[in-house]
């Protein structure tokens, strides 16, 4: 048997969601009744019940701020082995959900082992008024911070090295970009991102972010196409600990993640077309459950999300659900690619110049007229990233307090790099298979001025596997 009820405070409105929510399980209805009357006027939701199976089926239904038991659920039974048993199945379930027993005089010692396998504390039967309400006061408190801390410890290795991005764009080109982020951040709108790789999709997204109301809490982003299909759901919406053999604690997914925030979807294009309607369905309802659990989760998300490709080809193609689209596509913003903007590469040389120098420590002057109209000149198939990638190879690779062409190592070969080692870089016969491979890439992102899916197909591989190997050689 579970019942649920939800308790106001006395003269007073009902409390909204955010009210801490407490489970109470004793299979003594008097007692369950004495401690609702108890907790009527503290503004708490609370749901009761009355074994121990309805008690687990009630955690792994929803999220609980603290669980007030009894041990003994067999009438006559006076051992708590039943509640001793129950406790290390919620450990199993949720190891930060605080668990307070409740015991009777005797029993001190069935306590002690209760807190030895995880309970937060303890109340004898009968138990005074004043110690019920500060125990739970306190376990809320610690519950929370213990939760939180997880949180904010997983947030930081999502987080860590992600320097917020500075978007830089003075050009005619540009100008849309800025007015659509000026009217469009404001907003709770999915926004999608369309433009060439390396244009800058992820810095548009910090802009949304930053000019939302939501810029105090977390932007956390995914590449969707460096995720193994095997491991999509759990990165997204997390694992409980054994959920598949590698699982060895509980993990919170990058939904749970940016709960409150803003989460940006890179590469959406990528989603395998049986994950789409996983993702669909949180889009809809904000609701998941992680793998490995049957807990449904809620989260207040905004999806910022960005793709090379052309979406409208891929419906229509039936690799991607046009239903999703919709979701994701409320207003899309085009960033053009480098070369229609070039205003803006003296601009974006000369910030990359100064942030190399500084995590090099090296003194430089700037850019000589030479080196600044082979930038000027040069078709960028790598956009912005790759501009980025040839300033800080120039800061390496300099010897005086200059940048000269040389440095660049940039050669006007179908618009595409060649390598650290020349303009024109190694001959075939000399090559390793890795520098092979690398250059076949570039010269296949450079037929295809960055499109990843038509590179892809030229050189028979998936847009996941070739964005492994973009990551693998420092191709942007």
């Amino acid at each position: 048997m579970c019942a649920n009820e939800t308790i106001a405070p006395m003269d007073a409105a009902p409390r909204n969601s955010a009210s801490p929510r407490i489970l109470l399980a004793d299979d003594q209805l008097g007692v369950l009744k004495a401690l609702r009357l108890l907790l009527k006027g503290e503004g708490y939701e609370i749901e009761t019940a009355a074994s121990a199976g309805a008690l687990l089926e009630a955690i792994r239904r929803q999220d609980f701020d603290v669980v007030l038991m009894d041990l003994n659920y067999v009438r006559g039974s006076t051992s708590g082995q039943e509640g001793l048993d129950v406790l290390s199945r919620i450990q199993q379930i949720d190891s930060t959900l605080p668990v307070v027993v409740m015991t009777a005089w005797g029993s001190v010692e069935l306590a002690v082992e209760a807190m030895r396998r995880g309970a937060r504390d303890f109340i004898t039967k009968p138990w005074r008024n004043e110690r019920v309400l500060a125990v739970l006061r306190t376990q809320l408190e610690l519950g929370r911070a213990l939760r939180k801390g997880r949180q904010l410890e997983q947030e930081n290795l999502v987080l860590r090295g992600e320097a917020q991005a500075l978007l830089i764009a003075e050009s005619w080109a540009m100008q849309p970009v800025l007015e659509a982020i000026s009217r469009v951040g404001p907003s709770q709108a999915n926004v999608l991102i369309t433009g060439e790789n390396g244009v800058g999709k992820g810095v548009v997204a910090q802009a949304l972010h930053t000019a939302s109301a939501r810029k105090d809490r977390p932007l956390v982003s995914v590449n969707t196409a460096s995720i193994p299909d095997t491991l999509f759901e759990s990165e997204l919406f997390g694992h409980v600990a054994g959920a598949f053999t590698d699982a060895k604690s509980d993990r919170l997914g990058r939904f749970k993640l940016a709960d409150g925030g803003t989460l940006f979807l890179d590469e959406i294009a990528s989603i395998p077309a049986n994950l789409q309607s996983k993702l669909l369905r949180v889009l809809e309802s904000g609701e998941f459950e992680p793998v490995g659990s049957s807990k449904t989760h809620r989260v207040d998300v905004r999806i910022l999300s960005a793709t090379n490709a052309n979406l409208g080809e891929e419906v229509a193609a039936s690799r991607f659900r046009q239903d999703l689209l919709y979701r994701l596509k409320t207003v899309e913003i085009r960033i053009p690619p480098l070369r229609e903007r070039n205003e803006d590469i003296p601009l974006l040389a000369t910030h990359f110049l100064q942030r190399h120098m500084g995590r090099y420590r090296k003194n430089l002057q700037g850019f000589d007229a030479a080196s600044m109209q082979v930038l000027l000149n040069y078709s960028w198939p790598g956009n912005v990233r790759e501009l980025d990638h040839a300033v800080e190879r120039a800061v390496l690779m300099v010897q005086g307090d200059i940048v000269r062409v040389s440095d660049l190592g940039l050669a006007e070969a179908g618009g595409f790099r060649w390598g650290i080692g020349g303009a024109s870089g190694p001959p075939f016969e000399s090559m390793t298979l890795e520098q092979m491979e690398e250059t076949l890439i570039r010269n296949a992102l450079s037929r295809f001025q960055g499109d990843i899916s038509k590179a892809a197909d030229a050189l028979g591989l998936s847009r996941g596997a070739l964005y492994r190997r973009l990551e693998k050689y420092g191709i942007g």
